[in-house]
Formats: structure tokens, sequence, C-alpha cells
């Protein structure tokens, strides 16, 4: 283990239920380990754990007040979870690369097009200076820039959000998952 991971600080959460099957999405018929987690405790987990620092560590503890017939469900529940945060993080990296493939392509075409636009003003400009000349050149600079205005918003603000929510998914793939019986 890297002096890192023993240093950050491990948050713990307490989930009580009923029984197993109330951790997992019911309209799912995949068996428990592929199953989605039930659409609340995916949002109270998520939400939970957004809120400790990028380097924390967590421990998950599940009280299950009906113990299964079959015995001790921590390694199957482990998995499951495991699974889920796993193929939501592979989910949003996914997501990531779209955004970032839409990005590389609009900043083409802003690119094409302010160029264009400024070419239209520098034209305009030489034909006369006249008020009409002037507000037609001003035009054209500001549409040609405001047509990078999608492109810069997703190389700058749109991709962070999803890499936050990657490594957040990432951090409860390898959550500590105990399974205690009761209350």
């Amino acid at each position: 283990m890297t002096k890192s991971a023993v240093s950050a600080p491990v948050h713990r959460l307490a989930l009580r239920v009923r029984e197993m099957a109330q951790l997992f999405n019911s309209m799912d018929p995949t068996p428990f380990l592929n199953k989605d987690l039930d659409p609340e405790a995916n949002t109270f987990i998520e939400s939970w754990a957004s809120g400790y620092p990028h380097d924390s560590r967590f421990h998950i503890t599940i009280h299950l007040e009906q113990w299964p017939a079959t015995g001790d469900p921590t390694e199957m529940l482990t998995g499951a979870i495991h699974n889920h945060f796993a193929y939501k993080a592979e989910q949003t990296r996914k997501a990531l690369r779209q955004l970032l493939r839409q990005g590389r392509m609009s900043m083409v075409i802003g690119i094409v097009f302010v160029s264009l636009c400024l070419l239209a003003a520098d034209f305009i400009g030489n034909l006369g200076s006249g008020a009409g000349y002037n507000i037609a050149r001003e035009s054209l600079t500001i549409v040609g820039w405001v047509a990078m205005w999608r492109p810069l918003q997703i190389f700058l603000y749109d991709w962070w959000p999803l890499q936050r929510q990657i490594r957040l998914y990432l951090r409860l793939c390898h959550a500590h998952i105990q399974v205690v019986q009761g209350k």
C-alpha cells in the first residue's frame, strides 16, 4: 500500500436494510452480481461520497436484518457494489470521450466559421467607412467569436464534472464493503 493510500482519510457509511433485494433495482432481471443498485440507494451513496475530498477512501457497512439462508452475503454484495460503480465509471468515461469528440468537431467548425466571419468583416471594412459598413463589420466579428462559445465551454468547463464523477465512481468501486447481521 502506498503512503498516500495509508494517509488518505477513511469515511464510513452505514446502510440499514431489511433484505438484500432492497439494495438492487427491482426492474433489473440480471443476477445480483450484475444488477444495478436501486436508484435511491445509488443516489444516497453517491451524494454521501461526493461530500468528501478526492483522496478519501470509503468503508460501507450494510446492516442486514434478514440474513440470507445461503450464508454470508458479503462477497456477493461487495462484488455487486464494486461492479455497479465500475460500470458507472466506464459509462461516464464514454460520455466524456463523446463530449471531447463533440468539442473537437465544434472547435474545427468554430475556427472555420470565425475565420470566414473575420475575413468577411475585413473585406467589408475595406469597402468603406460609413456607419453601415462599421455595423456590418462589427456584427460579423461578434457573430464569429460567439460561434466559438460552445467549443470553449466544452474545453474550459464541461469536462471537469464528468472527470470528477469518474474519480468518485472509481473510489466507490474500491470501497471496503462489510455486511453485518441485524439492525
